[in-house]
């Protein structure tokens, strides 16, 4: 298990705004009753920057974000599951570029939706449990990961439906696992968080024959053979209780627990002994009331903010590049008081959105 490493202590950053950066409310929808659990921008393909989907109940609705704040409905999808609550997308393309919607929820099947023909391409089953997120890798966007209640982890090839390796065993979760990501530039790492309270990094390195040999196969996708990875390279304990996010900044690793904060970190491997090492907290983004478990943060496409929404609905968008900690703008309107359960930045971080417990969307735009 990984120590706290003996390095400075951690920079915090101030709640006092920088007024870097001046957003105001722009438009506000309504799906329905239903809560929002998911919204995310398609940053996988650049013809697509300006679409973005939403997740609750038993829908997947695209919309697309056009000039003055308008927001227009492409298309929507309704699974078949009504009693289905999706807590998760992920847009991915298949190898010929054609746009993905995956999504996952309650019921543990992951639905790959053709965002062209509005039809379903695969459904993934495996699960023994709801999946609460899903991740697309951005250098073969047509792999996903899903974490899941079940204490797994799976990677998948939505090209041709196989699962490729399962993350658990003896090493892995002891408990829900909430979110993953997949590293930036190392593609054999990965990292994933849960309710046993760890930060686990993987690799895949030994394994990445089968990535490669899922592209080519040609039979069933049940009969490859699906491999189980055991043993994570380093378990992090750098939060006391649940973690719900973490995603890789750079090298750096940010996650977030029900502490009223986002912390960066570091890891340090000795690489003369897998699994040993320590963890370097550098910075602390704080984020009030922000107590409750599944609230998600983003960031824009290059990483230089982060916005994370909390429990009165209000968001707070922090500098990423900057140490200490700059808070670029705390947003709040006398009319979003429900649980903001996600944020979607904009490629370039003029545009946030946000979805609502109370199944409400808002869009924020920078004043220029």
């Amino acid at each position: 298990m990984a120590k706290i490493g003996l390095g400075c202590e951690p920079v915090i950053g101030s709640l006092t705004p920088s007024k870097k950066k001046e957003y105001r409310v722009s438009n506000r929808l309504h799906e329905g009753k239903r809560p929002l659990y998911a919204i995310a921008f398609n940053f996988v393909d650049s013809r697509y920057y300006d679409v973005f989907a939403t997740v609750g109940g038993n829908r997947v609705t695209v919309y697309r974000c056009l000039e003055g704040g308008l927001v227009t409905v492409l298309q929507a999808y309704v699974d078949e599951d009504k009693d289905e609550s999706f807590y998760t997308l992920s847009w991915a393309c298949d190898i010929d570029g054609t746009p993905f919607l995956v999504a996952g929820g309650s019921n543990g099947i992951i639905r790959v939706i053709n965002a062209g023909t509005e039809m379903i391409h695969k459904s993934f089953v495996g699960h023994g449990d709801s999946v609460n997120e899903i991740r697309t890798q951005s250098l073969k966007p047509s792999l996903v990961l899903s974490a899941s209640k079940d204490e797994s982890v799976r990677l998948w090839n939505i090209h041709t439906g196989i699962c490729i390796l399962i993350f658990a065993g003896a090493g892995g979760h002891r408990n829900e696992v909430l979110s993953v990501d997949f590293h930036p530039s190392d593609i054999y790492r990965i990292a994933s968080c849960g309710m046993d309270n760890t930060v686990k990094i993987w690799s895949m390195k030994e394994f990445w024959q089968y990535v490669e040999r899922s592209f080519t196969w040609t039979d069933l996708p049940s009969k490859f053979p699906t491999k189980y990875v055991q043993f994570p390279v380093f378990i992090a304990s750098v939060h006391s209780n649940y973690v719900d996010c973490n995603r890789w900044l750079g090298d750096f690793i940010l996650s977030k627990s029900v502490d009223n904060e986002i912390v960066l970190w570091e890891l340090k491997i000795k690489e003369q002994s897998p699994g040993e090492g320590a963890v370097d907290i550098l910075q602390k983004y704080p984020v009030p009331e922000c107590d409750i478990w599944f609230i998600k943060f983003s960031c824009d496409f290059h990483y230089n903010a982060a916005a994370i929404g909390n429990r009165e609905g209000k968001i707070f968008v922090w500098e990423l590049q900057s140490s200490p900690p700059v808070l670029i703008a705390r947003l709040s309107h006398v009319h979003c008081k429900s649980p903001i359960r996600q944020t979607a930045v904009s490629f370039d971080g003029s545009t946030i959105l946000s979805c609502c417990e109370d199944g409400s969307i808002w869009r924020w735009d920078a004043v220029q």
